[in-house]
């Protein structure tokens, strides 16, 4: 194979967990207001909706910073991206954090134990508070 049919060949596949944490590095540093980046840095967490390319479409725009996380895009297509009732449920609560949707805080009961501590965590960030830790009590 001549060198030219090389570099047109399917490049090797990359590694998907040091791609996540390229993207996930790119929103934060992108990502300037305290609200946006605590709703950001929950979902970061949070993975599994993050790494749906049904979501990425709409909430990853590529800027001239590199990408960047547009959480209005959110709005209204929650229902349209393939989520399940506990993605639904903490997604509207992580668009709450930045002021989008109505989702009440009473939701918070529909999340399982590993999502729990993301909101809370992401709620005291954006108190300015991350020296209480969130775990469970022994």
């Amino acid at each position: 194979m001549s060198g030219t049919e090389a570099e047109t060949a399917a490049p090797e596949t990359a590694d998907p967990e040091a791609e996540y944490r390229q993207l996930s590095r790119e929103l934060l540093r992108n990502t300037k207001s305290p609200r946006h980046r605590a709703a950001v840095q929950a979902l970061i967490e949070e993975r599994t909706i993050l790494s749906l390319p049904a979501v990425q479409r709409v909430l990853i725009v590529d800027s001239r910073k590199g990408r960047a996380a547009q959480l209005p895009g959110l709005s209204g297509c929650q229902y349209s991206l393939g989520l399940d009732e506990g993605q639904r449920c903490f997604l509207g609560l992580v668009m709450s954090l930045v002021g989008l949707g109505i989702t009440t805080l009473a939701s918070v009961e529909d999340l399982d134990d590993r999502r729990l501590p993301i909101i809370l965590r992401a709620i005291l960030r954006l108190a300015g508070n991350e020296t209480i830790a969130v775990g469970t009590r022994l």
